[in-house]
């Protein structure tokens, strides 16, 4: 499986597709990588608040892939952003992790009531310049959130993780993202078993106009609308307009359907349906 990478606004770049281990249950963390690294999946995605680092941590030393084929994704939870906490937390989750650095570190909410997100990525620039992650970023801000931290700190961050599917566009933060060379990564992307996405008369007419599964369009449509994407739980997950996706099971036969829908591509009358 080949899975294409993307360049970031700080010159590294970022696998397309991702699998997220998101309420993968810590006993079965180790398991569920392992096959998602032995199906091809490179872009690991966890975060402290998951409990499941080590899991993680264990596949990765056991899968014998060498470190720089690798990208690891994870992040600094709502009661570490204050005082010198995000390094304290970044260096709890690398040795849970059993790395020196990670690819990629966000700020996992901005949690404005605390008032301290701007003050978090302030810290995460630093975790940067000292060489414990490659890049760093945020997931879950809006439009204010990502105004502020930017006049604040002088610095754009990579990546933006968010929940992206055709139900939940989030219009206004995907453009300002593409404004200002952020990528968009969608956590999410089949709705996390919410809606009947592929149900909906505009994927059922594009499915039978091509002879493919609702799955397919569904796929090209949602990576359309961002760079990257995370599976999210039990979904698989495409990534077209999105920058990237991660996608979270611990069912590894979906993950083998979710990398077979994204060698597929719509074209883009129904991209255009699919996305509007």
């Amino acid at each position: 499986m080949s899975i294409p990478a993307l360049e970031l606004n700080d010159g590294n770049s970022i696998p397309q597709l991702g699998y997220g281990v998101f309420k993968v249950p810590p006993a079965e963390t180790e398991r569920a990588v392992s096959e998602a690294l032995e199906i091809g999946y490179r872009h690991i995605d966890t975060a402290a608040i998951y409990g499941n680092e080590e899991g993680v941590g264990a596949a990765i030393a056991a899968s014998g892939i060498a470190r720089d084929d690798l990208f690891i994704t994870t992040k600094l939870w709502n009661d570490r952003h204050h005082g010198e906490e995000p390094r304290a937390a970044i260096g709890e989750s690398l040795e849970k992790l059993g790395l020196e650095k990670v690819d990629l570190y966000l700020v996992h909410w901005p949690t404005p009531a605390k008032d301290d997100y701007v003050h978090a990525f302030a810290k995460l620039v630093e975790l940067r310049e000292a060489g414990l992650t490659r890049s760093i970023g945020v997931s879950n801000f809006l439009v204010p959130h990502l105004e502020r931290t930017v006049k604040e700190t002088g610095v754009v961050p990579a990546v933006n993780q968010i929940e992206l599917h055709p139900a939940y566009q989030q219009r206004d933060v995907v453009a300002w993202a593409d404004e200002h060379g952020i990528r968009i990564e969608a956590w999410g992307p089949l709705g996390q078993g919410k809606y009947d996405l592929f149900g909906t008369p505009a994927v059922a007419e594009a499915a039978a106009a091509h002879g493919v599964t609702p799955r397919r369009p569904y796929c090209a449509g949602t990576s359309r609308r961002a760079s990257s994407c995370s599976r999210s739980r039990c979904a698989p997950s495409g990534c077209a307009r999105t920058s990237t996706c991660s996608a979270s099971s611990s069912r590894t036969p979906r993950s083998r359907r979710s990398t077979r829908s994204t060698r597929w591509t719509a074209p883009d009358v129904s991209v255009r349906i699919l996305t509007m």
